[in-house]
């Protein structure tokens, strides 16, 4: 195979018209896979969810059996991987599948990869693996579609599908997957809004809690100035009843400092720019992911505040509503837990899951690494510092950490952070 002008290796063909071995397709059975791809994206709780099943829709219709997403973080602007299917043992590693650039990153940032140009490229990726001829490990695979997924004209990342025996892609084919890479777009776009959407919604519900905090300080301050005026009135006639006014003064001017000191922790910036533990967490997973090609799910679970709470079908619990000490110390607890991931585990998955319940909100980070033995454990030795800081972290909320993990069978981390009565 010869190489073109930038020194990557030729591709071949990718359209025209029918070639042997091309799946055609008829305009009916088209209709039918675009149904069954907006189906998967729009009933799919979130993103990864849709993108996993669109990729395996997508693979078995065109045989192509293996595919993998990236998606690129509006925020850092680095490519992660979203979703992936079947994909051979060299890519399981995770070093392969970091947001580095390669060969189809590189043409869809210079703009050579568009909608109206869905390119098949030989995987820069797996090349190592292929000159050394390590069928067992790339299961022969060697090429790959690449589908740019635009929403208008705003980039949003790569969908790549491949198969151990490349064909051509018959005219039908690359169309279909021009207009299913036009609905993924879509898809992801809407996730995004939806997310920017509840964003400003609890800016605005921010704004009017510290109006409402405006009003019960005015209202203190106006109830210590009337005690005075009352103290001033009787202080040289009746010098016990000033006394009163004046000891009820003060205590009110107490209760209202501590309503405004705890009311300022509670409604400060939240860690990340503004964003909520959820979103929080959601960021520092999505680039721990493009650095290192371990892919980080996050869940946010529902509790009600009250065990009682939840059969009544009370509504659940806001998590951007915890305070910011507490979302400050659980961030840094997932972040250190991620930490000793990239020294230590060699997992390809971990899940960050939060959740809340009666009156504690639960942290739990878990990976599919080579787990290790915790009684075994010094604070010096291998994990032992960030367990230790993970542990006092937990205290200083007054919470407790918990560690669970087996030699090959992956770790478990639980911080368990108890809430006052008055955490909304």
């Amino acid at each position: 195979m010869g190489t073109v002008g930038n020194g990557r290796p030729s591709r071949p063909g990718s359209g025209g018209g029918r070639k042997a071995g091309a799946l055609v397709l008829r305009r009916p059975d088209e209709l039918r896979v675009l149904n069954a791809v907006a189906e998967a994206l729009n009933s799919s709780p979130d993103v990864r969810q849709a993108l996993e099943r669109t990729l395996t829709l997508v693979a078995s219709l065109l045989g192509l059996r293996t595919g993998w997403v990236w998606l690129l973080d509006p925020e850092t602007q680095q490519f992660y991987s979203a979703a992936v299917q079947n994909l051979p043992p060299y890519l399981h590693e995770p070093v392969r599948m970091t947001g580095h650039s390669c060969w189809c990153i590189e043409e869809f940032n210079a703009g050579e990869l568009t909608p109206k140009n869905i390119d098949v490229i030989e995987c820069s990726r797996l090349r190592p693996a292929v000159k050394k001829k390590a069928v067992h490990l790339t299961h022969g695979l060697r090429y790959h579609a690449s589908i740019p997924l635009y929403f208008q004209k705003k980039p949003l990342g790569i969908m790549n599908l491949t198969g151990p025996s490349w064909r051509r892609l018959s005219a039908g084919e690359l169309r279909l997957l021009s207009t299913i890479a036009y609905q993924v777009g879509i898809a992801i776009e809407r996730a995004r809004l939806a997310e920017e959407s509840a964003r400003l919604a609890r800016t605005e519900e921010r704004a009017r809690i510290a109006r409402e905090i405006h009003d019960t300080l005015a209202q203190g301050l106006t109830a210590i100035a009337l005690h005075l005026e009352g103290a001033l009135a009787n202080l040289e006639g009746s010098p016990r009843r000033a006394r009163e006014r004046l000891e009820r003064a003060l205590e009110v001017s107490r209760e209202s400092l501590e309503e405004a000191r705890q009311s300022v922790l509670d409604l400060r910036a939240v860690p990340l720019a503004g964003k909520p533990l959820a979103e929080a967490l959601t960021a520092l997973g999505r680039r721990f992911t493009s650095e290192t090609g371990v892919r980080v799910h996050v869940r946010a679970e529902a509790g009600s505040r009250r065990p009682a709470a939840a059969a009544k079908g009370a509504p659940a619990a806001a998590f951007d509503a915890l305070p910011e000490r507490v979302e400050a110390e659980l961030l840094r607890i997932a972040q250190e837990a991620l930490t000793n991931v990239r020294k230590h585990a060699g997992a390809e998955e971990v899940q960050i899951t939060l959740g809340r319940t009666g009156r504690r909100v639960l942290l739990t980070i878990q990976d599919d690494g080579r787990g290790f033995t915790p009684g075994r454990l010094g604070a010096r030795g291998r994990h032992g510092v960030g367990i230790l800081g993970m542990r006092e972290r937990a205290r200083l909320l007054g919470g407790s950490l918990r560690v669970a993990s087996r030699p090959g069978r992956g770790a478990r981390i639980v911080a368990a952070i108890p809430l006052r009565e008055t955490t909304p």
